[in-house]
């Protein structure tokens, strides 16, 4: 039987839709919405060309690979072991993502009671936290992304990143959910504002959708692990002890990896939560077992301080990766 070639390019692109895992969630706006601060054009190219092709390079880089099967933000958990082709797609992807959402046509929105107060709290108040984004923004080199984030203790931040690298990645330097973020790649702005991009950040302002901030500053901050309290147990010994190895002072983890491998064996054979109760999950709690009786072994040895620090660093990563796995919202 013969197959039209018009039928086998209409199956091929069929097929090719349905094994893709990744895709871009349609804009809740017009491309023109935004005008007066970010113009059609730009947001056209921007959504259909450039945020397009990290999704469709990122399916192709993952193609027969694990990671086919993990969430976006297990991917980037772990994304610093993967080939630079992963690293920037899937950043990139993410980003953008975001970025969509905390951008609105609708006028003069506001941070909630309970985002304004760490708001102020944090930065003394709304004006001085878009000072500081704005700079952060300014100040990246080349492209990058500003962003507020909330940390792993529940506060707010900002920081900045290189090209598509976000806070959620294993090796930024300042991790954190974000909850906000603003693309100074030139592709973001560079029709309308040419070299200006002071100008592009302060016109941001005027289409932030400090709503869509809210909500994930309100997920980012709820008690999530709660029924899952030797998590939290594990998580407390790990700050206790790496955040001090990060300016050098690794008595905390000498004295305290003992106690740091029993909460790990703990952590492992707990009662996992329901939501959270899954194959990958199981399988990072494992390998946070074992990293941790490796720590263990080199400390009892009297490994070189060097060594000791890059394993603690793993350790945390690896807890990172469970923390990952937990909080992914984003679907296949």
């Amino acid at each position: 039987m013969k197959i039209s070639k018009l039928a086998l390019v209409s199956s091929l692109s069929a097929a090719s839709f349905l094994s893709a895992q990744f895709k871009q969630t349609p804009l809740p706006y017009a491309y023109n919405a935004l005008e007066g601060s970010i113009d059609a054009q730009t947001m056209e190219i921007h959504y259909t060309k450039h945020a397009a092709g990290y999704v469709a390079n990122l399916n192709k880089a993952i193609a027969g690979t694990p990671m086919e099967k993990e969430s976006l933000t297990a991917i980037l958990a772990h994304v610093s072991k993967e080939s630079p082709t992963v690293r920037n797609n899937a950043g990139g992807h993410y980003n953008h993502e975001l970025f969509w959402t905390v951008l609105t046509p609708e006028k003069n929105t506001q941070p909630s009671e309970k985002l304004a107060k760490a708001i102020t709290e944090t930065f003394g108040s709304l004006e001085a936290l878009k000072e500081k984004m704005s700079k952060a923004g300014a100040d990246r080199f080349g492209s990058g992304w500003a962003w507020l984030v909330v940390t792993s203790d529940k506060k707010l931040a900002v920081t900045s990143t290189a090209n598509q690298d976000n806070p959620l990645m294993d090796l930024a330097e300042v991790k954190g959910t974000p909850i906000l973020g603003i693309d100074v790649w030139e592709h973001a702005y560079y029709l309308k504002y040419q070299n200006k991009r002071a100008d592009y950040l302060t016109a941001f302002w005027n289409v932030a959708n400090w709503n869509e901030v809210s909500k994930r500053y309100e997920m980012a901050t709820k008690g999530k692990f709660d029924d899952w309290p030797a998590l939290k147990t594990f998580h407390e010994v790990m700050s206790q002890t790496f955040h001090p190895s990060e300016e050098g002072n690794l008595q905390p983890i000498k004295t305290r990896v003992g106690e740091m491998v029993t909460k790990a064996k703990a952590l492992q054979s707990s009662s996992i939560p329901p939501e959270f109760d899954k194959p990958a999950v199981k399988n990072s709690l494992a390998n946070l077992v074992e990293a941790t009786k490796n720590l263990e072994r080199q400390i009892k040895k009297k490994t070189s301080d060097t060594e000791i620090t890059k394993t603690l660093s793993n350790v945390h990563d690896t807890f990172h990766a469970v923390i990952g796995l937990c909080t992914a919202d984003d679907k296949h």
